[in-house]
């Protein structure tokens, strides 16, 4: 099996299609990394990644809009073609397992957008009664089985 994750943005809003009877939810997510050139200049390089998330889930789509930051993960398949010009062309697409919302837009400064999560996801309690290392009086060799 091969799997693939990428964080990036939606170049668009997503389309919801229904193609013999099931849903499938379509997105273009755009990743950019920075990296330096051998004469130290700043260069970046977008790949953009086609998406097809099959689901029933499609109350998710609302929140995929044009700039959100998102997480895919699932199978990748990367496609040869030839352009109207006679120039080969490649593209790359993503058959979606898993998704998430990071929040934020490409633009926020980490304030102005929402964000969105799952709710396993968001907030974590940890119990009441959980004694902190200091309050353990028992040895700790003394296991019991």
């Amino acid at each position: 099996m091969i799997k693939m994750q990428i964080i990036g943005n939606l170049g668009k809003d997503c389309v919801v299609n229904t193609v013999n009877g099931k849903n499938v939810i379509n997105f273009t997510l755009a990743h950019t990394e920075k990296y330096k050139d051998s004469q130290g200049n700043l260069q970046e390089k977008t790949t953009w990644v086609d998406c097809a998330y099959w689901t029933d889930r499609t109350a998710i789509a609302q929140y995929l809009t044009k700039g959100k930051q998102i997480y895919a993960e699932g199978q990748p398949e990367a496609r040869s073609f030839q352009r109207n010009d006679g120039t080969p062309g490649s593209s790359l697409s993503l058959r979606v397992r898993e998704v998430q919302l990071l929040g934020g837009t490409k633009d926020s400064a980490g304030g102005g957008s929402p964000s969105y999560s799952n709710a396993s996801a968001s907030s974590v309690s940890s119990p009441a009664n959980v004694p902190v290392a200091s309050e353990i009086t028992e040895p700790i060799d003394d296991l019991p089985f």
